[in-house]
């Protein structure tokens, strides 16, 4: 099974996450497909930036994304875009 998570890449108290595609199996910070955006929760406005394209692709391919993930693109409107897509 094939997921949406995220990748932390940040220092100590400073987080700094990739968006991932990864194999369910591998570890948080492990093995992934493809990065596909990036979020930075210390900003002020929680800067969230992902590719829609390839997010969308995705998500049409089967892959699940994690709870979190999926609030990051309810923000960004994803999950809207792909339920009316269906």
């Amino acid at each position: 099974m094939v997921k949406l998570r995220l990748q932390r890449v940040g220092a100590h108290k400073k987080p700094f996450y990739r968006v991932v595609v990864a194999d369910a199996r591998s570890p948080r910070d492990g093995r992934f497909l493809e990065i596909i955006g990036t979020y930075q929760p210390l900003n002020k406005d929680n800067q969230i930036k992902v590719d829609e394209e390839k997010a969308l692709q995705w998500l049409n391919q089967g892959a699940q994304p994690t709870d979190t993930v999926k609030s990051l693109f309810t923000k960004l409107g994803l999950n809207a875009k792909f339920n009316a897509k269906k």
